[in-house]
This record gives C-alpha cells, structure tokens and sequence, in this order.
C-alpha cells in the first residue's frame, strides 16, 4: 500500500516538472524567436540608412557574423543572420496596408526553427495555414515539414469553396461536417511502397497498420483507431471491414476500404452496404451518421457521382499516393477536379 501511494506521488511530481519543462521551453522560444525578430528589423533599418543598399547589405550581415560569432558563439553566420533578416521581412510587413506591423506583444508561438522552414512559403494564405496548425495541434518541426511536403493545403482546397479555403488562412482546419475530413489524394509515402510495385491490399492494410500513428495523422483530425478487419454478420454471412475508426470530432464512425486497383461501382455498392450497417445495429442513437472512405489507386469521379446518391454526406472515394507528390501534380489533380464539376 506504501510502494503504491509513494508511486502514485511521484508520477503526479513527475507530470507537475514535465509540465513545468515544457513551459520554460516554450516560453524561451518564443523569446528568442523575438529576439530574432528584432534584430532583423535593426538590419533592415540600419541597410536603409546606407547609401547602396544591396552592396552595404552585405557587408553589414558579414562584419556583424563576425563580431557576434565571436561574442555570442555559433548561430550568427551570414546564412543565419539572412534567415533573420528574411524573417523579419516576412512578418512586418500587413499585406492589405503593406504598412509595418508594430506589435504589442510577441506574437509568435512557435519555434525559431519552424519560422525557418515557414518563411520558405511564398503563398501568404498558405504559409499562415500551416503556422496555425502547428501552433494547434503542437507539430514538431518534422511533422510540420512532413505536412508541408505532402502538399497537405494544396489537398484540402482540393475540396472547398472559395470562402472555406479563406478560412483555412485564418481558422486552420476546422471540422464541422464529414467533407472536412476527406483528403484527396492521402499520400502514404512514410510506407515504404514503392509507386509502381505489385503489393496486394493484404501488404497495403498491413503496411497501414504498421504505421498506424502516422496513417492517423494522415487521416487528420480527431481520428482514434477501432480495429483492423473487424467482422460483422448477418443471416449468416460474414463480412470484413479493412478499416475502422472512430471521430470524436464529428462523434461517429469512419470505415475505410483499402482497393489497390481502380474503383469499380460494386465497389462504392458494397461500401453503402457496410455504412448502413453500421448505421442500422452499431451506432449508439447520439452518435452521427457513419462515414465510408474508399481509398483507391485510381478512380473515376464521374462513376463515383452516378453511383452514389445526390447530397451525398457519407461515402467518399479518394487516391492514395505512395510518394511525395509536387507542386505541379497537384495542380494536374486540381485541374482534372474541376473540369469534372463543369
């Protein structure tokens, strides 16, 4: 009884330092990545002052990596005191009044070396975008950078009107309705797949559940994994779902169907089936309406539309990827998009 009371004291100790660690680094972060802020704008007034601005430029962030080099040690070569100045440069500025933004207090919450990876992103919409989740769903820079690298915006403008890719810029990723969880194409690069290699949905599932935490955070928000094959039967028939999990967000449940082919229409057919199901004899009365996510290699979206019911809420097929795509793929996956809803 001893031994379990003294346990018991030392993990709430614990989890009080851990807290308190935390905290101070939190806090040390956002001060230094001030600090830096300010002395970007103390480069940036003193190269406006000088007569030739590009060449006294440079001679300034060279003479002043020297001197700080030697006072200050490491952290202040002319690369870094370019971040710096590029980083003040990035966030002084308000784009609407293009005037200079005087801060009342610091503004910033991440980590100096998040702004880094940030300032690289030229679209202002979407470099807020990430700043925002990050700062929300407390990103390492990996994880950040892994988003990024998955085009994770570009994604969900993929499935949004004008006004909700707005709000993307100012609120993040915010969930209210089943759409707002769909990603198209979900790029599960992090499974080692090589992208014209012959695998069976078994090795796909598998990979999947391997990498389970990252699947999860691929699938976004608010997603707590249920099970794997999970079997349901009537009139004595067996059927497997591949995947399910379950939103706290949305309070209901998201089934998913791995088909490393393209979509057919049995395909959508047998997915409505396991969504009614789910509906009809597992959902609790407060629960919402199941979701069916069909994640495919391939898809027609015009068979997608026929096949599935007008104001459809609840089943969506989307591609996977397994590598990183660029820029430009997305772009062609945007494209194709919207010419299908012409």
């Amino acid at each position: 009884m001893e031994l379990e009371r003294s346990s018991h004291i030392y993990d709430e100790i614990k989890s009080l330092l851990e807290n308190a660690r935390k905290k101070v680094l939190s806090t040390v972060n956002s001060t230094m990545t001030m600090t830096y802020f300010l002395i970007g704008k103390k480069i940036v007034e003193e190269e406006q002052n000088g007569e030739s601005r590009a060449e006294y430029g440079k001679e300034l962030i060279k003479n002043l990596a020297v001197q700080l080099t030697e006072e200050f040690g490491k952290g202040f070569t002319i690369r870094n005191l370019e971040l710096i100045r590029k980083f003040y440069m990035t966030y002084s500025v308000d784009e609407k009044t293009k005037s200079v933004i005087s801060f009342s207090e610091n503004p910033f919450k991440l980590s100096w070396t998040h702004y880094i990876r940030l300032v690289r992103i030229q679209n202002i919409e979407e470099r807020r975008f990430y700043e925002i989740e990050a700062e929300k769903e407390n990103w390492t820079v990996r994880e950040m950078d892994r988003q990024i690298s998955s085009c994770l915006y570009e994604r969900l403008v993929l499935s949004r009107d004008k006004e909700e890719v707005k709000a993307l810029s100012t609120k993040g990723q915010v969930v209210e309705k089943s759409k707002d969880i769909i990603k198209d194409p979900y790029i599960l690069e992090f499974l080692g797949l090589e992208e014209f290699s012959n695998y069976s949905e078994n090795t796909l599932e598998t990979a999947i559940i391997s990498h389970i935490e990252k699947f999860i955070m691929e699938l976004g928000k608010g997603f707590l994994f249920q099970g794997r094959q999970v079997r349901f039967t009537f009139d004595e028939e067996h059927f497997f779902v591949d995947l399910v999990f379950y939103n706290r967000i949305l309070k209901c449940f998201v089934i998913i169907d791995l088909k490393i082919g393209k979509l057919k229409h049995q395909d959508i057919g047998q997915m409505q089936m396991y969504v009614n199901y789910y509906d009809r004899f597992v959902k609790l009365p407060d629960e919402n309406k199941t979701i069916g996510i069909i994640i495919c290699k391939d898809k027609n979206d015009t068979l997608v539309e026929i096949t599935l019911p007008e104001n459809n809420e609840q089943i969506f097929a989307s591609r996977y990827m397994t590598i990183l795509p660029s820029k430009e793929e997305l772009a062609k996956i945007v494209e194709e998009e919207e010419n299908n809803e012409k």
